[in-house]
């Protein structure tokens, strides 16, 4: 009497999963031509600004692909996902990496008693997008299984200039700063299409950590690490 029930609850959960599933590929279809207006993470953040009273500190305009730096495509791409123009959305090897320290992090924390595990992600600018267009900031090993598929359909309906336009243009730079034109504007007092290269270099190595390099924008870190992207980017291929 009571097996009956709990099928029922099963087929219901599928249906559940497969019309979100749905959603997800009619949502990533319309991208092809719509512009998307913001992501999952952006409105996560705005909720915050709002909550703070300082929603007046949203910036963000979108731009054209044609009218971002080169400089800026390549300095992101070197510095985030060197293999962007050559695999389908994610890179294994580097998942087998982030796995293994993810491992390593949950026997350090099982020694440490109730220490949280940080869960490393590997993820390529593809992966990126998609965990930020679609999903929540949760980090477990069931939204890393859904930011796979997404980003699988990301590639699939999307071109790469596409998936690079939309992060490009919705990626934050710090708070309440999302996209290449409002990071050029903020840091730099001009467009997206006129950063130089050493401008492009220093901000593709603020997006790991945005918020914390909005306070620190004269760091050595950045300016050091922001020289070794420089010299990858002659060799970074565009979309």
């Amino acid at each position: 009497m009571r097996v009956q029930p709990v099928w029922r609850w099963l087929a219901l959960l599928l249906c559940g999963a497969l019309v979100l599933e749905l959603f997800f590929v009619l949502r990533i279809a319309t991208m092809v031509v719509v512009d998307p207006a913001s992501t999952s993470f952006q409105r996560s953040e705005a909720w915050q600004l709002l909550n703070a009273g300082k929603l007046g500190q949203w910036h963000q305009q979108w731009v054209p692909y044609a009218q971002i730096s080169d400089h800026l495509k390549r300095a992101v791409v070197a510095a985030e996902d060197d293999g962007f123009v050559d695999h389908d959305g994610v890179e294994w090897d580097a998942i087998e990496k982030a796995w293994e320290r993810n491992q390593r992090a949950e026997e350090k924390a099982g020694v440490a008693g109730r220490k949280p595990v940080k869960i490393y992600g590997g993820s390529t600018i593809t992966q990126q997008l998609a965990k930020n267009l679609l999903l929540s900031g949760e980090r477990h090993f069931a939204r890393k299984g859904q930011e796979l598929v997404l980003a699988k359909l990301l590639e699939l309906f999307l071109t790469k200039q596409r998936i690079l336009e939309i992060y490009l243009n919705h990626v934050e730079w710090g708070p309440g700063i999302f996209g290449a034109e409002a990071a050029a504007q903020q840091y730099f007092r001009k467009p997206a299409s006129r950063l130089s290269a050493a401008e492009a270099a220093r901000l593709a190595v603020m997006l790991p950590q945005p918020k914390r390099f909005a306070l620190q924008p004269q760091s050595s870190y950045l300016a050091q690490r922001a020289r070794i992207v420089m010299r990858r980017m002659g060799h970074t291929a565009l979309p």
